[in-house]
């Protein structure tokens, strides 16, 4: 696939599970962004609030529209903790 998103993400983000979460800020990060696309996700009304990070860390992010796109070339697994 020819997408300027795609830039190696595979090496930390191929086959993981992911859980979906509303974005809270924990110290140190205000703020993260999409790992493909690079949107912003944060608790701010103007920015992305909800997104998918990776279940070891907060380390990498998916917005929404990444993850659709995505989802299946990656073979994501997910948590869904939004309907808690």
């Amino acid at each position: 696939m020819d997408d300027w998103r795609l830039n190696g993400q595979e090496q930390f983000l191929l086959g993981v599970k992911l859980i979906k979460k509303r974005f809270k800020y924990r110290g140190g990060y205000d703020h993260r962004h999409c790992d493909f696309c690079w949107d912003k996700i944060s608790e701010e009304k103007e920015d992305l609030n909800i997104g998918y990070c990776s279940s070891l860390s907060d380390d990498h992010w998916v917005c929404e529209t990444c993850f659709n796109d995505f989802k299946d070339m990656f073979k994501w697994t997910v948590i869904d903790e939004t309907a808690e």
